[in-house]
């Protein structure tokens, strides 16, 4: 005689509870998990309203269009002493006469922005007054000279 075969468990209501409670704890944990991410790194909107934005936006096409036929070009660093230097240059040479102003915004919005004034450094290259914080800026430049503005986006930092 061989042995009986022992007899299969029954699928009852408790297994199929231990199943939907499985899956959908694993769902919810990984949206949790993601929202957090998602909400951590985001440092805010683009623009505040997109409907205002674009009705401005055939206006801001203008001033890119005058932008680059001004030709004028930006080169940035900070030194060992973290002051920003700018190097100024135009189809014409470098912006001596030029003024400029720029304000540095950390990426992740983790740090408050800082308002740079920039002094006249001679040979076209302007040094803020101010010295930049470790870490990575982006920066919004703005250059002026005459009756001609310019502005530039720009990156600093590790």
């Amino acid at each position: 005689m061989s042995p009986r075969p022992a007899p299969a468990r029954r699928f009852t209501g408790w297994h199929m509870l231990a199943i939907l409670l499985g899956m959908f704890g694993t769902i919810i944990a990984v949206n949790v998990v993601m929202a957090r991410f998602a909400v951590g790194t985001f440092g805010g909107t683009v623009v505040d309203n997109s409907y205002v934005a674009s009705q401005k936006f055939n206006h801001w096409l203008a001033e890119a269009r005058a932008q680059e036929a001004l030709g004028w070009k930006l080169q940035t660093r900070v030194d060992e002493g973290r002051i920003l230097r700018i190097t100024t240059s135009s189809p014409m040479g470098p912006l001596y006469a030029a003024t400029m102003d720029a304000v540095a915004i950390h990426p992740l919005g983790r740090a408050p922005e800082r308002k740079l004034h920039f002094v006249n450094a001679g040979g076209g290259t302007f040094a803020s007054q101010q010295p930049l914080p470790e870490g990575r800026w982006l920066l919004r430049i703005e250059v002026r000279e005459g009756r001609n503005t310019a502005r530039f986006d720009d990156q600093v930092g590790a």
